[in-house]
């Protein structure tokens, strides 16, 4: 248990990040599930948009520190070539 000031407040900080981090990497999860939808539909445009909106999330994820460089990086990755392959 916190017992001095700092502590105290260093844990009231991190129950506030905790909250905000969770909230961040859930609204990252439901772009790239309708990705992955988008993709499961065969809607090579309907993909093509969804991946276009689902990119910058991730990369703010990456920024705000609630994910990885290397695991965004890669889930891009996946993703586009996916996406790219239904056009083909």
């Amino acid at each position: 248990m916190a017992n001095t000031p700092q502590s105290k407040k260093r844990a009231r900080q991190t129950e506030r990040r905790n909250d905000i981090n969770k909230a961040r990497r859930s609204r990252i999860r439901t772009f790239i599930r309708k990705v992955e939808e988008a993709i499961a539909s065969g809607d090579a445009g309907v993909a093509k948009a969804a991946l276009e909106a689902a990119q910058p999330e991730m990369a703010r994820g990456v920024t705000k520190g609630v994910l990885h460089k290397n695991t965004v990086a890669r889930k891009m990755s996946r993703l586009s070539a996916r996406v790219k392959a239904l056009n083909a």
